[in-house]
């Protein structure tokens, strides 16, 4: 008989996402939890992956990337944030920005060591820090007026001699919260005179509401040098079964995150990258209107909601939207999840496991990038409650 298994992850179950999306599976709800769109990639993107699978492209990539596609990147980031990347030395494809954010979290974090994450958090980076024998150290983000900001004073009390690394996460998954300038510029000044690393998780990059536009790690001089910066492609061109992202980082941390991902997947895979290359630079129209397709889809959500009781303040960004059901239920918001599942026929994300402290009131994250019929039968239901 084999001995029990001591578990380096004891508390971490099946992830949400995956939970909520069987239970709708099962029981035929209308899934908002899950961070997927219902639309298909665009065609001419297809057309080059269909291309290059025909096309001799299916043997191993560089295990830095597909050269094509790091120009390609090279050419949205200056286009888009100003920043001019070497290709050679500061840019590496990733198989999605979870495997991005694994060999960042593992090159940078020892045993001992204190890493920052915003709460809420996505929850692919806690585990990633323990695995690596560091703590997370969580620090919740402010509500004001229904709205998620940052409070940098309770970040920069955080700051002790241990503290590694700080994971930022805007546009923010679940709370749709932006950073700005201003909040850059602050962090920069926060870590001056310290050795904290910044791994930024940007992958709604190309997603931000109301003529704001994102400013990225990349785009701050300061910031940029101490900085892993991730990035994904599934997101951006609706492809998340594709799992292609990239991490950009200044030539000494690109050395030390390469040594980890050579070893975690060491390749992507090879027609994906040369088809995102080609359209990358033949149609950069598309991602540069992303933000204004999803804010029609935003807009639309939150104008049949207000018949509802729930609470909302429209998304800053990213394609989820928080609601406050506080005037349906005082019930947790994992029980209410799981109840309006079952009962109700739509699925949703609880706030409260993406925060080591649950924040006071009752919130739900959905998912708005679905097709206009999807959003108008979802609200319906909602409006109901």
């Amino acid at each position: 008989m084999h001995k029990t298994l001591d578990s380096k992850l004891p508390h971490v179950g099946t992830t949400i996402f995956s939970v909520m999306s069987r239970l709708a599976e099962e029981t035929g709800a209308i899934n908002l939890s899950q961070g997927f769109p219902s639309f298909e990639p665009p065609d001419a993107l297809l057309e080059r992956f269909e291309h290059y699978l025909t096309h001799g492209a299916n043997q191993y990539a560089p295990m830095s990337g597909v050269p094509s596609l790091l120009r390609a990147i090279a050419n949205k980031t200056f286009r888009t944030q100003g920043r001019s990347l070497d290709t050679e030395n500061e840019l590496t494809v990733s198989t999605g920005a979870t495997e991005g954010l694994f060999s960042a979290i593992t090159a940078l974090i020892r045993p001992g060591d204190e890493v920052i994450v915003l709460d809420p958090a996505y929850d692919a980076y806690e585990p990633a820090i323990e695995l690596s024998g560091g703590r997370a150290v969580h620090v919740p983000l402010a509500i004001h007026d229904d709205e998620f900001v940052v409070d940098w004073q309770p970040v920069a009390d955080a700051v002790s001699p241990k503290t590694r690394a700080i994971v930022l996460n805007f546009p923010h998954n679940p709370t749709g919260a932006v950073i700005g300038r201003d909040g850059l510029d602050t962090l920069a000044s926060l870590l001056r005179d310290t050795d904290v690393y910044v791994i930024s998780d940007e992958v709604y990059e190309h997603i931000v509401f109301d003529d704001v536009l994102h400013d990225s790690v990349l785009s701050h001089d300061e910031l940029w040098e101490r900085s892993i910066v991730i990035s994904s492609f599934g997101k951006t061109f609706h492809a998340t079964g594709w799992k292609v992202g990239y991490a950009a980082a200044p030539a000494h941390l690109t050395t030390e995150f390469r040594k980890v991902h050579q070893f975690t997947t060491f390749a992507v895979n090879t027609p994906a990258q040369f088809a995102l290359a080609d359209y990358l630079e033949s149609d950069p129209a598309f991602y540069l209107a992303l933000s204004g397709f999803y804010q029609q889809k935003r807009d639309l959500f939150c104008d049949l909601l207000e018949p509802s009781r729930l609470r909302l303040r429209p998304s800053r960004s990213t394609f989820f939207q928080v609601a406050d059901y506080s005037e349906i239920s005082d019930q947790p918001d994992v029980e209410v999840a799981e109840q309006w599942t079952t009962d109700n026929g739509i699925a949703t994300i609880p706030l409260s496991v993406f925060c080591e402290t649950p924040f006071s009131g009752h919130r739900l994250r959905f998912c708005f990038a679905k097709d206009d019929e999807t959003l108008t039968r979802a609200a319906e239901i909602l409006c109901e409650l």
